[in-house]
């Protein structure tokens, strides 16, 4: 599909933000941990015949300037909310619907807590705010099995990719893996490191009861990334309206391995005035 144009300047340009379609709503796209915009190829097609679809690249990302990556300001997700706000400022766009994935599900969640008026829902596509088990808490990780992942990047960083992209995308499909495993396989290393340990340890539980946005909580039955155990706890845990969806897939990409059963999940997103149409 053509881009509608590629909207220059400040934070916009910095992370390649595109937009397509010419819907009067906006969606917003963000992606998550080791991918880029690339990633939502096969929904874009679908999505834009009913609204303006705002993608771009989080500052980790392979197609951004690794200058401006701070590891300081990204070393919680408040940053990468930051630079979200920013960019739909920018884009002069508000009342936006939300679809992140992964750390950008809890990314999404930390900017609707400083600007509500932007967001008039969040989409959580796997999303989790810890990824550590805790009592009581099934994240999916213990703490050695962090440390274990960041000592592999840290010890061959092209061999973790290797092993690592497989095993999040949880199918045997071939093109995803691909597509994955590209995206990750050029950040920077020590880009990486960073960004996977700030993921990897964060624990934003505390803020869920704060966030008053209405959430549609999406998540594959089976994803060795974020249990489905984390859906329901996020489900109980929201300050507003809550649903969950749990797809009859496997994997934590469901956008490349399933997006014919993603698509029907989001047919109808609900919002404080009813319901809206996605695809």
């Amino acid at each position: 599909m053509d881009v509608l144009y590629n909207h220059g300047g400040g934070v916009a340009e910095a992370l390649n933000a595109k937009v397509y379609g010419n819907g009067t709503e906006t969606l917003v796209l963000a992606h998550g941990f080791g991918s880029d915009q690339n990633v939502w190829q096969f929904l874009i097609p679908y999505l834009a015949c009913c609204f303006k679809i705002v993608v771009f690249d989080l500052v980790f990302s392979p197609n951004v300037n690794s200058s401006l990556y701070d590891p300081i300001k990204y070393s919680n997700l408040t940053g990468y909310a930051r630079d979200l706000l920013s960019l739909l400022d920018e884009l002069n766009v508000n009342k936006t619907i939300y679809l992140g994935h992964s750390m950008s599900a809890m990314i999404g969640c930390t900017a609707a807590l400083q600007r509500p008026h932007l967001f008039q829902h969040l989409v959580l596509l796997g999303g989790s705010p810890r990824y550590l088990n805790a009592e009581g808490y099934h994240g999916g990780f213990e703490r050695s099995d962090v440390k274990a992942i960041l000592r592999s990047m840290n010890h061959n960083f092209s061999s973790w990719v290797q092993g690592f992209a497989p095993v999040a995308v949880g199918m045997n499909n071939t093109e995803a893996i691909t597509i994955f495993a590209n995206s990750l396989g050029r950040m920077k290393p020590s880009i990486a490191h960073s960004v996977a340990k700030t993921v990897f340890l964060s624990d934003l539980r505390r803020i869920l009861p704060q966030v008053s946005v209405p959430c549609t909580i999406i998540q594959s039955k089976k994803d060795i990334i974020v249990p489905e155990f984390v859906a329901h706890y996020m489900k109980k845990k929201l300050g507003g309206y809550a649903k969950v969806k749990i797809l009859k897939t496997e994997g934590h990409f469901p956008h490349l391995t399933a997006y014919p059963l993603l698509l029907k999940a989001l047919k109808k997103v609900g919002t404080n005035s009813g319901t809206r149409t996605l695809a």
